[in-house]
């Protein structure tokens, strides 16, 4: 049986026991996992459990049938298909199943072929649905359109990013999102929340490292009157406050231990529990973690739970630093520009090619939001248009004696820039490899042909 047959999962909700049976042992041999359901209500229950690709739902059910099911289930059954089925069938009320969401309409009694016909049918439907998903995605990518959470920049990098957290959007997934200070972290958090279905709801952040220890417990979770001194009414945590929607929890490497058992519990059971209160309360909240901390070396040091760390990288995101996609710089000094021109009512036209140069050639410890410092600082200090290495403050001398050398013939292209810096890059990773093109190439990320076109395009004289 193929992947693609094991991981379609069948909703097959009917009143008479042998209806059941009899659709189950039939779709269960063409490939579907199959759960069933005697009735509406308890097709309810199994949706919030469960995802599902296809249903198919009998009308007339006991205590709640096919036509209250399917208005009922609106905001649970997600992305599934429904198909109805009815021995009464009319063409109103196959009208009517339509209107409320239904894809097709098969009246009993049926053959087995027409069951198989219309799971085959909405199949096909679903599999267009996703190929059209996989064509806008791919059309912003070539219209250049690929920024995501209003993030700057088209490398490989940022654009391997993009599409897993655009990808990971669309599903109930927690996210641990690790990376440098100044990477992006919470742009990325944001994004996955307003490209998610839950985009209307509540997007909560909290930085778990400002809030003092003694107080965490009650922002998260609330508390209730009397809980503590002080306390004098019912207070709402932060989680209930995202109750449909997304918490952001940033730095959650500094997440006290004693309050580590309590979130691992909310991943678990979906549920919290007020300080000073003996009931717990269900939520309904998708996680977002951040941190710069590298999470496994805390866990050997046992500064972080080992099984809320598994809890929380479900689907990892890194993010990468600066100094890994310096091709992403000058379009970032040009966003930035623009948006401190209009805050500080300024008409600075751009950045001197020597001073582009020279920031392409920085390590940026502080990664973007270190260069958003640095440009914002030196347009204050520039009395002209364009950004020089002299208001460049705290890089000037860096950026004058740096390992990247261009001489006043660069001029304002960007291409020519690129060249010397590639050449410069290149000449560095052989000298550090001692001339092993091999090895340079790894570095270099580059395969190993396109880094001897390049030797040869830039007149590299490689030492042994």
């Amino acid at each position: 049986m193929s992947k693609k047959q094991t991981i379609r999962k069948l909703l097959i909700i009917d009143d008479e026991q042998n209806m059941r049976h009899m659709l189950q042992i039939m779709t269960e041999g063409t490939g579907y996992t199959v759960v069933t359901a005697a009735d509406g209500l308890k097709a309810i229950e199994l949706l919030g459990e469960n995802e599902f690709d296809f249903i198919l739902c009998d009308v007339k059910m006991p205590n709640m049938n096919g036509m209250d099911f399917l208005r009922a289930s609106v905001d649970c059954r997600g992305d599934a298909t429904v198909i109805m089925m009815s021995a009464y069938g009319t063409i109103d009320l196959a009208l009517e199943a339509m209107n409320c969401g239904a894809y097709d309409f098969i009246s009993k009694p049926f053959k087995v072929d027409e069951v198989v016909m219309a799971l085959r049918k909405a199949e096909e439907r679903e599999s267009l649905r996703r190929e059209n998903r996989r064509l806008r995605d791919q059309l912003r990518y070539l219209e250049g359109e690929s920024n995501f959470a209003g993030m700057v920049g088209k490398s490989q990098a940022l654009k391997q990013v993009f599409e897993l957290a655009t990808k990971v959007a669309r599903y109930n997934t927690t996210v641990l999102i690790t990376g440098e200070s100044g990477t992006g972290k919470e742009l990325v958090a944001r994004g996955i929340h307003f490209a998610s279905p839950r985009r209307d709801q509540p997007l909560i952040p909290v930085n778990c490292g400002s809030i003092p220890e003694a107080l965490l417990e009650s922002e998260l979770f609330g508390h209730v009157k009397g809980a503590f001194t002080g306390a004098d009414r019912i207070h709402k945590g932060l989680f209930e406050e995202a109750d449909g929607g997304t918490i952001f929890l940033d730095e959650i490497g500094e997440l006290p231990l004693s309050l580590q058992v309590k979130l691992l519990r909310v991943l678990q059971e979906n549920e919290i529990r007020p300080v000073g209160s003996t009931v717990t309360r269900k939520v309904d909240v998708r996680v977002v973690a951040a941190t710069s901390k590298n999470l496994e070396d805390a866990i050997k040091q046992g500064l972080f739970r080992e099984d809320l760390f598994y809890r929380l990288n479900v689907m990892p995101i890194k993010m990468p630093p600066l100094r890994d996609h310096p091709e992403d710089i000058p379009p970032l000094c040009h966003y930035f520009i623009e948006r401190f021109n209009d805050k500080l009512d300024l008409s600075v036209k751009g950045v001197a090619a020597k001073a582009m140069a020279g920031l392409i050639g920085q390590q940026w410890p502080g990664n973007v939001r270190e260069l958003e410092n640095i440009i914002e600082r030196a347009m204050v200090l520039s009395n002209d248009e364009l950004l020089g290495i002299e208001v460049l403050t705290g890089h000037a001398e860096q950026l004058d004696n740096g390992s990247i050398c261009f001489d006043e013939q660069t001029g304002f292209s960007l291409k020519k820039a690129k060249r010397i810096w590639e050449k410069n890059l290149i000449s560095r990773a052989l000298t550090a490899t001692g001339g092993n093109r091999s090895r340079a190439a790894q570095m270099l990320e580059l395969s190993f042909p396109s880094l001897l076109n390049k030797i040869k395009a830039y007149d590299i004289k490689v030492k042994k």
